[in-house]
């Protein structure tokens, strides 16, 4: 089979655009929970936010969401009981906080493929776009992957439901090459859900990629060329 010749993707990456930074995530919890968080001066509660979520990731990323306590997280972040208190009312309260701000990032960034490119340039946009999101929010996309299996009922299925948009996105690219002649895939739907975990992959066991010294793009160039050899066009 001859490969394609890679050719760079057209249009804005799908982090470009977007303020990934931990202060402005914190400003989304706070935009979407603001009826419930009793702390009205906003700069204050963006601050605090980022604090909260930023100690609950790496504890929960440490010793695991479900053994971690409130008092736990009171300790971490230098914040009273009370003041926890002000900002949500549970640790699942808090859970749905950061996994509904990874969902509403995942569909602004990704739920939206360039319509104008070629399944190929499409998929390709999408991949890096994948790579580069989560590399941009590593300790919230591990967090929502390895502390899945102890979520309670309602977060684990916010997570699941974020997965299977993720893997739907890619699908329908795959879709659209295998109609327009690009693609040569004999079941769809499952060449999707393979493609999923290797993007996986890069955040899940970001230490290896680390230790090789393997950049996000250099993943991303990889995994094209490794898909497009088992799919492309022969």
């Amino acid at each position: 089979m001859t490969q394609p010749k890679p050719v760079p993707p057209r249009g804005d990456a799908p982090t470009a655009r977007l303020d990934l930074s931990l202060e402005a995530l914190a400003a989304r919890i706070l935009a979407r929970h603001g009826d419930t968080i009793r702390v009205k001066k906003a700069h204050v509660a963006t601050q605090r936010l980022a604090r909260i979520v930023d100690c609950t990731l790496a504890l929960a990323n440490r010793v695991g969401f479900h053994s971690m306590s409130l008092r736990d997280l009171s300790k971490e972040t230098g914040l009273s009981m009370g003041a926890l208190y002000a900002y949500f009312d549970s640790k699942e309260t808090l859970l749905l906080m950061v996994l509904g701000t990874v969902s509403e990032v995942v569909e602004e960034a990704l739920g939206h493929p360039p319509a104008e490119l070629p399944p190929p340039e499409r998929l390709r946009w999408l991949v890096a776009g994948h790579v580069a999101l989560t590399e941009a929010m590593l300790p919230w996309f591990t967090f929502a992957y390895m502390q899945a299996k102890s979520f309670p009922p309602e977060a684990r299925a916010l997570a699941v439901a974020s997965e299977q948009r993720t893997e739907g996105l890619i699908a329908q690219v795959l879709a659209d090459g295998k109609a327009a002649g690009d693609f040569e895939i004999a079941d769809v739907e499952m060449t999707a859900a393979l493609l999923k975990p290797m993007l996986q992959d890069w955040y899940v066991k970001r230490s290896k990629y680390r230790r090789r010294k393997v950049s996000p793009g250099a993943y991303s160039q990889a995994l094209m060329a490794f898909v497009g050899a088992a799919i492309g066009k022969r």
